[in-house]
Order: C-alpha cells, then structure tokens, then sequence
C-alpha cells in the first residue's frame, strides 16, 4: 500500500496491532485508525486489543496472506514493514517474525525499514535466527525522552543489522545521541547508528517539540557524517512557523532544518 510517509514508498503490515508502552505511545495513530477500520468492516482489524493499552480493532494479529505482497512489486521500493503494528510485540510468534525475515531476503530488490519499541526483544531474536544481516533491512527503535533512549538504543547496537537507525518521533523531550553511539565501537563492519530521523507530535493535543531539541540531533549526526531527516515540526512548532497541521511544510522552516539531501539515502544501505 502506498504511504504519504516521506522516508518510505510503501507500507507492508503482515501484523496488525499494539499495545502502548511508553509516553510516546499516548497519541498512536494507528490506534485511532484500527478503529475507525474495524467500523469500516476491515477484515485484519477485527481483533480487539485491552482497553487499558489498546483498543478496538488494534488486537495484534499475524496476517499470513499479506506476506507475498513485496514479492509482487518489481520496481525496488523502500518498504516500511508494520505502520499498523510492532513486529516484535510479544505475541507476534517467534515463527511468524522469520516469515517476514524469509520475504525480505527474497525480496532483495526492496529495501525495508522495521521500527520497534521492544528492543530487547528484537535483539534476542535476531540474534539467534538472523546474526547476519541482510544487506537490505533496516532495523531501528524509536525514541522520545531520555530515558526511552537510554534503555533502547544499547539493545539496538546489540542487534546485527545492515543499517540501525532511530526515530526520534514524536521527540517529547531533549535527546542527545553521543557521538559514540553514531560513529560506532567498531569499523569495519559499521556498528554504530546509520541513520537519524526526527519530528514534533501532530493531530488533536500534541505535545510540544522545541526547535532546539531537533537542531541538536541534526548537529551532532552532522559532526559525524550521519545521515539526518527532520520530518515535521508537529502541531505545536508548526503553529509558531506558519506550517500547516503536522508542520510538514518545509518552506515556511528556518533554512538550517529544511531536507538538503534526499531523505531516504541512510548510509550503508543497499543500493
């Protein structure tokens, strides 16, 4: 399915649902259109989820019958693998996960970007089913306060993987990213962070994203050659800018943060 996401051509969900875990997770706008699928009589979001961390629709379920999909699509995408979900939620079947992994390796013409909440978990499974990276996924945890940051990005760096990257969105607090943690312990292979992406929280109640916070992690990838992508302001910048709701619009920016490269280009990916 196409995407409006910048950083990805296409979005794949062979599982659907979540559960919330973190600060980050208050606003998910997956929950919120798991819903409003469910009404719609969407088949894959029938499976409802505990109202105390999820909600209507948003139940995690494996879809088998999706896993073909990338294989059907020639011209080399990059492929953003659950936007409706979390691959490596704890009932996502240990199974299931290699199947997905199985599809990315046999689709080597697309490039795919999985994004996780349970580093520990991706670490301990990729680890022992997929030690050597294939050359063309793209494995992040997404981050937004110290002390998510803290915990997360250890288990990343922990996890082979061809490019690590961090989503920084939505970015509720200050976070500095040290310069060990981008340029790597070691290398050659590469075993730092590869790729850097950030951005303020839009739609009803967002919280506030300071221009500082984002200009610190654009520097700091700067100073060491790592590719960076501010995505959105969010509401709230957004409104200070003149930006339209999500403060996606990169014309009314200050110059330093608007995209000077392309977006989508992490170093070490495959080609």
């Amino acid at each position: 399915m196409s995407t409006g996401i910048e950083w990805a051509d296409l979005v794949w969900n062979p599982t659907t649902g979540c559960d919330k875990v973190s600060p980050g997770c208050d606003h998910c706008y997956a929950l919120t259109m798991a819903k409003r699928l469910k009404g719609m009589g969407q088949a894959k979001y029938q499976t409802d989820g505990d109202p105390r961390t999820s909600g209507p629709g948003f139940g995690v379920a494996v879809h088998p019958g999706t896993l073909a999909m990338p294989l059907g699509v020639r011209k080399p995408q990059r492929i953003f693998v659950n936007s409706m979900s979390d691959l490596f939620h704890p009932r996502v079947p240990a199974e299931f996960i290699g199947r997905v992994f199985a599809v990315m390796e046999q689709a080597s013409q697309h490039t795919f970007i999985a994004f996780t909440k349970r580093a520990p978990r991706m670490r301990a499974w990729v680890n022992r089913h997929q030690p050597v990276p294939l050359p063309n996924v793209i494995l992040g945890v997404s981050v937004e306060n110290p002390e998510e940051a803290a915990r997360r990005i250890p288990n990343l760096l922990d996890t082979p993987a061809a490019v690590r990257a961090i989503s920084a969105e939505p970015l509720l607090e200050r976070v500095s990213l040290q310069v060990e943690l981008l340029v790597g312990r070691a290398l050659d292979p590469p075993e730092g962070i590869g790729w850097v992406i950030a951005g303020g929280e839009s739609g009803g109640g967002a919280r506030p994203c300071e221009i500082g916070w984002l200009r610190l992690l654009r520097d700091q990838c700067e100073a060491v050659g790592v590719p960076f992508f501010c995505k959105q302001f969010g509401a709230v910048l957004g409104r200070q800018f003149g930006a339209g709701a999500h403060g996606d619009d990169w014309d009314f920016w200050p110059e330093d943060l608007r995209v000077r490269e392309h977006p989508f280009t992490p170093a070490g990916v495959a080609a």
